[in-house]
């Protein structure tokens, strides 16, 4: 499979950004992909660096105007589309929601990302309920694709429950970066442990690894700290966690051959699924098993 990663910057002008989305998705089509994967909320700046209500307003219902334009995208090019959106559900109820788009144009399915953060620079639980549809991959003309979302990354369990369900590979859109008074020792260090984490969720279950984060510095509108510098570095890892591509710190559109085929070598070679402890793993459903 011919996979596209669209990484760029977002300006407050959700049409620009929804522009130069088109644009590279096309060019990605033009290239051979056949999924196209994006960022996440691609369509705005990072708006989570404030708690302020007005923040609401830039939520929309699934289906809506945003599925709209990106399911007339993927019908015309003949795409499978991973988009991210901030889902208005209901008065009071909002999600950060994947939505999956078929060739032909109809949404295949979403998830609604399940791992809620709450730190400086990060206040999503004040505008993300967290998901309620569970672990399950979404199925496409292409193969089932386990979707999850940036804050979901660093949980093996997840990457865990969509691989015993079926995925066929794992997809991150992603928004992280780093504040500006870090050092540039603890930048890396993040950095390194972000890429890490994925390829060990690609290892570990023996499927590729789909990760693609936005780039750009975004201001604090609060002033409070120095905004986000948001790393790039969105990749692809094969199903022993090999970087397949790797993108830097600037807007980038890769494209990446992956063997989903090679899933089942590397499965029977590392028997993972196989070897579980399943009937010792109850604690695991425990907050925490110390004193």
């Amino acid at each position: 499979m011919k996979i596209g990663l669209i990484q760029q910057y977002c300006t407050p002008n959700k049409a620009e950004n929804q522009k130069r989305l088109a644009e590279e998705i096309i060019a990605c089509a033009h290239e051979g992909a056949q999924l196209v994967v994006l960022q996440e909320l691609h369509d705005t700046p990072y708006f989570c660096q404030t708690e302020d209500v007005r923040g609401f307003d830039q939520a929309e219902p699934v289906p809506g105007a945003a599925t709209s334009y990106y399911s007339e995208l993927a019908k015309h090019l003949k795409i499978v589309l991973v988009t991210s959106l901030f889902e208005r559900r209901a008065a009071g109820l909002y999600h950060n929601t994947a939505v999956v788009i078929e060739s032909d144009g109809d949404i295949a399915g979403i998830y609604r990302k399940m791992h809620i953060p709450d730190d400086p620079a990060y206040y999503e639980k004040f505008y993300f309920t967290p998901g309620d549809l569970g672990f399950h991959p979404i199925q496409t003309s292409l193969g089932k694709l386990g979707v999850l979302v940036c804050w979901d990354q660093w949980y093996p369990e997840a990457a865990r429950l969509m691989a015993l369900a079926g995925a066929e590979l794992l997809i991150y859109p992603t928004a992280i970066g780093w504040e500006n008074t870090d050092t540039d020792a603890e930048k890396a260090r993040q950095r390194d442990a972000w890429v890490t984490i994925q390829r060990a969720h690609a290892i570990a279950n023996g499927i590729p690894v789909v990760s693609v984060n936005r780039v750009g510095h975004e201001p604090d509108p609060s002033g409070s700290t120095g905004g986000i510098r948001f790393w790039g570095h969105s990749f692809v890892a094969g199903a022993q966690g090999e970087l397949l591509a790797q993108a830097d710190d600037r807007p980038a559109r890769l494209i990446v051959d992956v063997d989903l085929q090679r899933s089942e070598q590397v499965r029977r070679w590392w028997p993972f699924l196989r070897d579980r402890r399943i009937d010792a793993y109850a604690d695991l459903t425990k907050r925490y098993r110390g004193a």
